[in-house]
């Protein structure tokens, strides 16, 4: 079976780096900015070799995964149409300081990424959101090293999580599921010591297990 096919919508930091990764794992790999893809080049050829540059219709239509990774007030730009049937990925954040004030978000008690699939009208899997740009980009390890960090992965689909979960360990990083989607909450900052602690996988669930969440039943 050919390898499944990723998009990364989001051109900035954390959409290069994951990019990065994917055309490092070996998944053919489009990513999508703001505007002309042509505009894109030389960004690509130094951020994210081997990724091809496309407009964010077209980067979303052809993929089997799709990763958000835009701030979440351009999150009306986005192709809503060429997200279905796709498995998307939603890295966002709700941050003031880059997005603005949103109300949708602003003192949610509900996953940010329950609202942003409410928003795109699609199932969502939330990931690669409680580690920053440059520590996705230095931690990448090969399965089994001690050194590994962990990624949660949290959604309502298991067959989607376990798409995702298959993406994650390939592009460096141990996996640990979570259901439903509502639980990757403990994800977002300000909502736990997960974010920004880049943890091992021993570590991510001792944390969760203090929080009282507990891993999907499918853990690895």
């Amino acid at each position: 079976m050919s390898e499944r096919q990723v998009a990364v919508l989001g051109a900035g930091k954390v959409g290069t780096v994951l990019a990065r990764l994917a055309v490092a794992a070996g998944r053919p790999t489009a990513i999508a900015g703001s505007g002309d893809p042509s505009a894109l080049g030389l960004i690509v050829d130094v951020l994210a070799p081997g990724a091809v540059p496309m407009t964010a219709a077209d980067a979303a239509r052809q993929a089997d995964i799709v990763i958000v990774a835009i701030p979440l007030a351009r999150l009306d730009t986005l192709p809503a149409d060429a997200l279905h049937d796709k498995i998307v990925i939603d890295v966002m954040n709700y941050w003031p300081p880059v997005d603005g004030v949103l109300p949708l978000w602003e003192g949610a008690t509900r996953s940010s990424s329950e609202i942003v699939r409410d928003v795109l009208g699609v199932d969502v899997v939330k990931s690669f959101n409680h580690m920053g740009y440059h520590e996705l980009d230095a931690w990448t390890r090969p399965a089994g090293d001690p050194d590994r960090r962990a990624l949660a992965v949290a959604g309502d689909d298991p067959a989607a999580v376990a798409v995702v979960a298959e993406l994650v360990d390939a592009m460096g990083f141990d996996v640990v599921p979570l259901e439903p989607l509502h639980a990757g909450r403990v994800l977002q900052p300000g909502s736990s010591d997960i974010f920004g602690a880049n943890l091992t996988r021993a570590e991510l669930l001792t944390t969760l297990d203090t929080l009282g969440v507990a891993p999907a039943t499918a853990c690895p």
